[in-house]
Order: C-alpha cells, then structure tokens, then sequence
C-alpha cells in the first residue's frame, strides 16, 4: 500500500520516524541485519514525508531499491513527539476510546486497510469513564497517518518501537 509513495507527505508534517539500531542495551539494537549487511542510524519519516522504506536485500531488489540494511524488520524505531502527557491527550480528545491492548492481526498490507479487536475506556469530556471490551477498531493505514494530531512525551518502549500515546482525530470503532 505505500509502494510509489516514496516523497509523499503521508503523516502529518510535524511527526518523524527514525531507527537507531546501536543503542546500548536497547531490545532492538543489533549491528548487522539478517543479511548480514551492517545496520545504521536513518529517518524512514521525515517532516511527515516518507523518505525511506523498510528494506532487506530481496525487496530491495523487486524494488529496484538498495537494501536499507533491514532484513528481519527494524531496529530501534523512534516517533517524534510533543510536550503533551497522556492525561492532556485524553483531555484533548474529549470523547472517544482510548485504546490499552489490541488483539490478533488485521493489517492488509496490499491495501493498506486495518481492523483489530481492541479493549480500553470510553472517555467523555476528556475523563475515562468506563472500561470497553471487545470492540473492532478499523481504518486505512493512509488515511490514519494524516488523522494524527498528537503524540504524547509519555515514552514507552515496547520491543523495538519508542513511541508515546498517539492521538487520533477519528477512527470506526465497533461493538458494544
């Protein structure tokens, strides 16, 4: 779903993603890929422009495109983010889910299109008010990119992705 898209603005122009794979001690640090090719620090999102992707030697070839030293997936990925905590992003939404755990897999990566079971709080005037359970959360990758307003400083490091909370303008959420 991104291919072509190289160049493209896709997020909003405040957000950047980049890898650092030589952190010392970090989960996802490694210093060759599982092509053996040697990892090094690069953006993959800058000013919200997509500038590289994330390649190992084989797709890069059925690219026509370098390997950017990723097979076996990323390392170390870094979101940009802003000066706002969790509780400001959850007042800032207003009304709407926010999301604590996601369940199976539901990315298309042909079209780009996602849904997942998801479980959380219903938030009303920017207060939690009661846990959701068994809800369906979908959208397109692409058009979730741009719905971005926010991301938190509430870093949390999962595996290999430093992210904070991320707020989004809208999404389909089914269920109960």
């Amino acid at each position: 779903f991104l291919e072509g898209a190289l160049g493209q603005r896709l997020f909003p122009e405040w957000l950047s993603i980049d890898e650092r794979p030589h952190l010392v001690g970090a989960l996802g640090s490694a210093s060759f890929d599982s092509d053996g090719l040697a990892t090094y620090a690069k953006p993959f999102v800058e000013n919200g422009e997509l500038v590289s992707y994330v390649l190992g030697t084989y797709s890069g070839r059925k690219l026509g495109l370098p390997s950017t030293a990723n097979a076996g997936g990323v390392h170390n990925l870094f979101v940009s983010h802003g000066d706002e905590d969790q509780a400001a992003l959850i007042r800032r939404m207003g009304r709407g889910l926010l999301v604590t755990e996601l369940m199976g897999q539901g990315v298309n990566l042909v079209t780009g299109d996602y849904s997942r079971g998801a479980a959380g709080y219903w938030v009303e005037n920017g207060k939690i008010q009661f846990p959701v359970q068994e809800v369906t959360i979908a959208a397109n990758l692409r058009d979730l990119f741009r719905r971005i307003v926010a991301v938190g400083k509430d870093i949390e490091r999962r595996g290999n992705l430093h992210t904070g909370s991320v707020l989004v303008e809208s999404m389909m959420v089914a269920g109960r």
